[in-house]
C-alpha cells in the first residue's frame, strides 16, 4: 500500500499554510498537490511535500516574492541558502535607504519647529569645477557645474550622452537664481529630479541615436542654512571632514547591488567587468528613483562630486590625499583630473570641489 495522502486541511495544518494559500500556490505551479480528484476536484498532498510547503511559508514571512520563492525551491539546499541570504541582504539595504529618507523627513519637519531650530552660524561655499575628456575617449559626455547654490555632476552614456548630461544640469541651473526656502528643500529637490528627467528625455528624443542613452545626476543644493543632496546613478559625493574621507552616496549599479547582497566583495567589485552597468539613471525607460537627503554642514567641510572617471581609477587614499592638502578648490579639481589621466584616463572625468567656510 502506498503512502496515505493528506487532505488539504490536514496538509494546511502541517505546513502552516492556509487552504486558500495552497490553492493559489497550486494555480501558480509553486506547490501542486500530489493528486486532484477528477470528479470532486479535492486536492490531496503527499507527506514528503510538507518540508517544501513549510519552506514556502517561511519565505513568504520574509516577504520574498512568489517568483523568487519558486526559484529558491528549485535549488539544492546550499544554493537555496545562498539565495535567501542574498535576498535578505538586499532587503536590509533597501531598509537602510528608507531609513535615510525617514531621517530626512524627521530633520525637515524638526527644522520647521522654531523650538527645535537652533540658530546656525552664517556659512558660505567656495567652489570650483573641472571636466576633461580623458586620454581614451574621443568626446566628453560629462557635465560639471559649480555655483554659489548648486553643485552638480552628470555622466552621460550612449550616443546622445553629452546632450543628456548637459540637459540634466541645465534644468537645475535655475535653482541658482530662484529663492529656495529651507523648509521647502525636500519638495524643491523632488521637483528638480522630475524636471531633469523630462529634460533628459527631450534631449535624447531630439537626437538621432538608435541605442539607449541617458545620464547620471548627482547634485547638491545650498540654501544658506541647509545642504540638500539628490543622486541617481554612479557619480559620487565624498566628504572630507577632520581629515577623514567619507563616501556619502551609494552607487546605483548592478555590481553595487551584488555587493549589497553579499554575492561579491567590494574588492571584487572594483575589477568586475560590469561595474559600470547602471540600475538607475535619467533617460527613456530608466529607473530614475533618486536618493534625496539633507546633509549636516560644518565649517571646514570639503565636498567632492565626481564622475566614475575619477573613482574607478583613483583609489580613495589618493582622493583623500588631494582633498586634504592645503589650497583652494580650483587646485584640488585640477590635481584630481591630473591623477585620473595619470592613471590612464580611460574615461571622461569631472570633479566639483566645494569648501564650507564662515561668512555670508
Amino acid at each position: 500500500m502506498g503512502t496515505e495522502l493528506l487532505t488539504i486541511g490536514a496538509f494546511a495544518k502541517a505546513s502552516r499554510l492556509s487552504p486558500k494559500a495552497l490553492r493559489l500556490y497550486d494555480e501558480l505551479g509553486l506547490l501542486p498537490p500530489a493528486r486532484v480528484d477528477p470528479v470532486t476536484g479535492y486536492r490531496r498532498y503527499a507527506p514528503e511535500q510538507v518540508e517544501r510547503a513549510r519552506l514556502v511559508a517561511w519565505l513568504r514571512r520574509l516577504g520574498m516574492p512568489l517568483v523568487r520563492i519558486r526559484h529558491v525551491c528549485s535549488l539544492d539546499a546550499g544554493a537555496a541558502a545562498e539565495e535567501v541570504r542574498a535576498f535578505w541582504a538586499r532587503a536590509e539595504a533597501e531598509t537602510a535607504a528608507r531609513r535615510d529618507l525617514a531621517a530626512f523627513l524627521v530633520d525637515h519637519l524638526a527644522r520647521k519647529d522654531p523650538a527645535m531650530s537652533p540658530t546656525a552660524p552664517a556659512l558660505s561655499m567656495r567652489y570650483a569645477a573641472a571636466s576633461d575628456t580623458g586620454l581614451v575617449r574621443e568626446s566628453n559626455q560629462d557635465t560639471a557645474y559649480a555655483g554659489s547654490r548648486l553643485l552638480a555632476v552628470a555622466d552621460g552614456f550612449g550616443a546622445d550622452g553629452a546632450p543628456a548630461s548637459a540637459a540634466a544640469v541645465a534644468s537645475l541651473r535655475r535653482l541658482e537664481s530662484d529663492g529656495v526656502p529651507a523648509d521647502g528643500l525636500l519638495n524643491v529637490l523632488a521637483d528638480a529630479v522630475e524636471e531633469a528627467e523630462r529634460a533628459v528625455y527631450d534631449a535624447v528624443a531630439a537626437g538621432s541615436a538608435a541605442q539607449e542613452a541617458g545620464t547620471t545626476l548627482t547634485a547638491m543644493l545650498w540654501t544658506g542654512s541647509q545642504l540638500g543632496l539628490v543622486h541617481v546613478g554612479d557619480s559620487r559625493v565624498y566628504l572630507l571632514r577632520d581629515g577623514e574621507l567619507f563616501q556619502i552616496t551609494h552607487d546605483h549599479t548592478v555590481v553595487q547591488s551584488m555587493v549589497d547582497e553579499g554575492r561579491i566583495t567590494p574588492e571584487e567589485a572594483a575589477s568586475h567587468p560590469q561595474r559600470s552597468l547602471l540600475v538607475r539613471a535619467l533617460g527613456p525607460g530608466a529607473d530614475a528613483t533618486a536618493e534625496m537627503r539633507l546633509q549636516e554642514v560644518r565649517p571646514g567641510d570639503r565636498y567632492l562630486l565626481c564622475s566614475d572617471g575619477l573613482s574607478t581609477v583613483v583609489p580613495s587614499d589618493g582622493i583623500r590625499r588631494v582633498l586634504a592638502a592645503p589650497g583652494e578648490p580650483g587646485r584640488a579639481v585640477r590635481e584630481l583630473v591630473a591623477l585620473a589621466n595619470g592613471s590612464g584616463g580611460p574615461d571622461n572625468v569631472s570633479c566639483v570641489v566645494a569648501d564650507v567656510v564662515p561668512g555670508v
